[in-house]
């Protein structure tokens, strides 16, 4: 406990220099979905790579279908090797207009309620969970010499991007990644005085689809009426994917979902999450998903179905009366317990083609898919992690699980035999 005192003085007495390393990292624009930023990608790769080095931590940019992977690997003082996993790529910004201040230009600044926070793409997913890992680590070799557990640092440029090529690399590297446990540090806290552990992670369908009826846009003063509109298909379609009460519509969606132990539901309710609480600081009033279930419940252990983006026909300034030759959608789902993910995907894809009209055809572009995944509660590190964190918080963690997907932690799973 000594030990653990001197390390926790030493990050305190060195909480600047390590803000301004951060602060390094988040300038760099590591937008892994879009190819402009492929550069940056590798830029912000290669940083990773000199800051371990720094530590006395060799670590390779390893490369990959896509972004490449920062892989490294170091012995502690005892036996016990922990593999950490975490991602430096980042969402795109759009919009630009709603940021107060560049978006990879950090700054410290102060809420309204006093709280200090860091705003910049990136602070908090997940380069500053990243960092914040990396710098334990070098208050433990300043302070002892040695990390007290061997760490397999791997930190991947995809995350964003459903980590489409990642799952390759695992199975190549699987000796090189073997540990007793996976530590994934991409999700947050309870609230500002409470810590929580994640013991499950909703699993993700992403799907495109465009629909396609006439071979050019039309003009709707000859063609209305007469000839199909693509975007009024794709909004029916859109439209029933959700019925009166809530729930997704897709045959045999809800098959592999588990009612949460009545216990558990109890638990979650104390926390007091609320409609005023959660919704309210976002300009809403009124929980959106299934009817008769709690908010919590909603956000992190039921299903769900969104529509994340819709193109199609004219969207420019003033009016064009155009029909337009084809329409697209972004469609998402999170998944829960044992829903399987072909199942979900290939129960969407019926779906649209129930729909289609005979002058429309549809072409879908389909991400890769990941299940979802859960801890037993028993477990012997999560129950040690809850003890840690009660002794240095003074509070119980919170055990819940996330609304977020992260594809490689099944991979995990699957192919490392955690």
């Amino acid at each position: 406990m000594s030990q653990l005192n001197d390390v926790l003085s030493y990050l305190d007495a060195h909480r600047a220099d390590a803000r301004a390393r951060l602060f390094d990292w988040l300038k760099i624009e590591s937008i892994s979905t879009d190819p402009a930023y492929k550069n940056d990608c590798i830029k912000a790769a290669e940083w990773l790579k000199a800051e371990l080095a720094s530590l006395g931590i060799v670590a390779d940019v390893a490369p990959t279908g896509g972004h490449p992977v920062v892989l490294a690997r170091t012995d502690g003082r005892a036996k016990k090797h922990a593999l950490f996993y975490g991602h430096y790529d980042v969402q795109p910004v759009d919009p630009l207009n709603l940021w107060e201040s560049g978006p990879f230009d950090p700054q410290l600044i102060t809420l309204e309620d006093g709280r200090k926070v860091i705003r910049a793409r990136g602070a908090a997913d997940d380069k500053g969970q990243v960092m914040t890992f990396i710098e334990a680590c070098r208050a433990w070799k300043e302070v002892t010499g040695a990390l007290p557990i061997g760490i397999t640092f791997m930190i991947e440029g995809e995350e964003e991007d459903g980590s489409k090529h990642l799952p390759a690399f695992v199975v190549a590297n699987r000796e090189r990644l073997k540990a007793d446990i996976a530590l994934v540090c991409d999700t947050s806290m309870w609230d500002q005085g409470t810590p929580q552990i994640t013991t499950g992670l909703r699993g993700m369908v992403y799907e495109e689809l465009t629909v396609k009826a006439a071979n050019r846009d039309l003009h709707s003063g000859l063609y209305g009426g007469g000839a199909q509109n693509p975007i009024r298909v794709l909004n029916k379609i859109l439209a029933d994917l959700h019925d009166a009460e809530g729930r997704v519509t897709l045959k045999d969606f809800y098959v592999g979902v588990p009612e949460t132990p009545k216990q558990v539901l109890d638990q979650w309710a104390s926390l007091g999450l609320t409609s005023d609480s959660f919704l309210k600081p976002i300009g809403l009033s009124e929980p959106a998903g299934e009817k008769g279930r709690m908010l919590i419940e909603m956000v992190q252990s039921r299903p769900t179905c969104d529509v994340n983006g819709i193109i199609g026909g004219y969207t420019g300034v003033g009016a064009k009366t155009v029909i337009a030759a084809e329409a697209s959608a972004k469609v998402s789902f999170r998944l829960v317990g044992d829903q399987d993910p072909a199942k979900i995907r290939d129960a969407f894809h019926a779906h649209v083609h129930a729909r289609l009209p005979k002058d429309c055809t549809v072409e879908f572009i389909s991400h890769k898919g990941s299940p979802a995944i859960t801890l037993p509660f028993d477990m012997p590190d999560l129950v040690a992690a809850k003890s840690a964190l009660h002794d240095e918080w003074g509070v119980d963690a919170v055990t819940l699980g996330s609304g977020g997907s992260i594809p490689i932690v099944g991979d995990f799973k699957k192919s490392l035999g955690f």
